[in-house]
């Protein structure tokens, strides 16, 4: 579930391992690549942790983060 705190949408990620995690973020990388909206974010083994906020809006969290975090809610 994400969670808004900071000016921020955050969530984290657990994964069976490292190769799936990878995967995921390869798929997020598509999505945020083509939406021109870029997620700060961390990968240690099989845990993704993605923070979401738009930096031309003052880094706060706009609609594009909402229609970003939706769309890699529907990855999993």
């Amino acid at each position: 579930m994400w969670q808004e705190q900071d000016n921020q949408l955050t969530r984290s990620f657990t994964f069976t391992d490292f190769n799936e995690a990878f995967g995921f973020m390869c798929r997020v990388a598509l999505i945020a690549e083509k939406m021109d909206h870029h997620p700060w974010w961390s990968n240690v083994y099989n845990q993704v942790t993605i923070r979401l906020s738009t930096h031309d809006a003052g880094n706060r969290v706009t609609e594009k983060d909402r229609v970003l975090a939706a769309a890699i809610d529907d990855l999993l």
